[in-house]
């Protein structure tokens, strides 16, 4: 059960000007459900894209990185569930090739025009004739206002569509930008078993929107962990197709810090479902490191108290066990911290001070905290101004379940 995460309203997600989207039932590993995407992009629009950092990325992957570095404007995005195309090798890179060229033969466009990306079950052939025949039924199907079905069709151990919109003046002109994500599962920077798609129909050269791309993923989808696993398919991509007539040029101007923020504004969204959503969870935890030196050293320590098994079952438990929290930030890494100067908070409940419990802390309030669904850990290094936060989950017997039924 997702926490305090409702699907998104069908008319609240807003259409972006040049940018139509098709769904099919493939059957590519389950009969009767939407598990082929495609989408499609106006002449002229720009995109930007970052990958898994996993050596061993999925074919998609590889094509992906191909096309962007040809330099075609690219001009579809083609995304099937069931399956991740990864661990496949030589036949792997055939089948994302052959999804592109007929996805580009019905499409008008040329093969290197289009996006691959695949998601779903490891190391097993992808049923590539199953996904040729969706896509007439897909092209069928394009519609700007088809985002909510577009996030139902990328979906795997999801248990709910994850996707949002925000709408913003730039020059005195309307801009949209509308996204999708997907991910439950493997969830760990660089990025996660995760799929993210966001389109505006602001205008803007490429290098802008690479970096704009970059920051919004670096406060937002490198921020969230479910379980520490990277996995081979991770994805998030901008496209910016330019029809409302606002244009960014500068990096240092206005329109691209409101432009800029709004995308951050709404991956922060999308990242925080998928947290919310991670398999099995039923506590939402936000990370808080502060007075640390870098940000660098605080997202060290954010990080190591989000990945202890210890310190997320305990969660799971609602069990107040602080000694595991203070134990997960002394192996971090940082070679020099000085564990006298550090304060633990569990919400508003102080639990550690001066390196040791705090001696106004009683059992009781830090039970109440635990028994919450949404819980903010606090850390005070007491050696800096940087801070950092990250997002997770606690890790409950539904995790265990899910992963070691994933295939059957």
């Amino acid at each position: 059960m997702a926490v305090a995460l409702t699907p998104p309203a069908r008319e609240a997600l807003l259409p972006v000007p040049g940018v139509k989207l098709g769904i099919a039932c493939a059957g590519i590993r389950k009969a009767d459900r939407k598990d082929l995407l495609l989408m499609t992009l106006a002449e002229g629009a720009v995109t930007a894209g970052l990958f898994t950092r996993n050596r061993f990325c999925a074919a998609p992957v590889q094509v992906c990185r191909e096309h962007l570095t040809a330099g075609a404007p690219m001009r579809a995005i083609v995304v099937n569930t069931g399956n991740a195309n990864a661990g496949t090798g030589e036949r792997g890179l055939a089948d994302a090739r052959a999804i592109c060229t007929e996805a580009a033969r019905l499409t008008g466009v040329d093969a290197q025009q289009v996006l691959p990306f695949s998601t779903g079950v490891i190391m097993e052939p992808l049923p590539v004739e199953r996904v040729l025949r969706g896509l007439p039924q897909c092209v069928t199907d394009l519609r700007g206002d088809n985002w909510l079905s577009a996030a139902e069709a990328i979906m795997t151990t999801d248990t709910v569509p994850k996707a949002a919109s925000r709408r913003l003046r730039m020059g005195g002109r309307e801009v949209t930008l509308t996204g999708i994500a997907k991910g439950a599962g493997m969830i760990h920077p660089d990025m996660a078993t995760m799929l993210a798609f966001v389109a505006t129909d602001a205008a803007m050269p490429a290098g802008l929107l690479r970096g704009m791309l970059a920051h919004a993923c670096e406060q937002s989808f490198n921020a969230v962990t479910v379980d520490g696993d990277t996995s081979t398919n991770d994805s998030f991509v901008l496209a910016a197709t330019g029809v409302s007539g606002a244009r960014v040029e500068r990096e240092d101007g206005a329109e691209y810090r409101a432009l800029r923020d709004a995308l951050t504004d709404l991956a922060v969204q999308l990242a925080q479902a998928i947290v919310r959503d991670g398999e099995g969870a039923t506590k939402f935890i936000t990370l808080r490191v502060e007075q640390g030196r870098s940000r660098e050293e605080c997202r060290k320590v954010a990080f190591a108290i989000a990945h202890s098994p210890l310190v997320k079952t305990a969660f799971f438990a609602g069990d107040p066990n602080p000694g595991r929290i203070l134990a997960a930030v002394g192996y971090a890494g940082i070679d020099d911290l000085e564990v006298d100067s550090i304060e633990l908070y569990l919400d508003e409940v102080r639990v550690a001070t001066r390196g040791g419990r705090d001696p106004a802390y009683r059992e009781p309030d830090g039970k109440r905290v635990m028994q919450r669904d949404e819980i903010c850990v606090r850390v005070v290094l007491g050696r800096g101004s940087a801070a950092a936060t990250v997002w997770t989950c606690d890790l409950s017997h539904e995790y265990v379940t899910i992963n070691a039924e994933y295939r059957t």
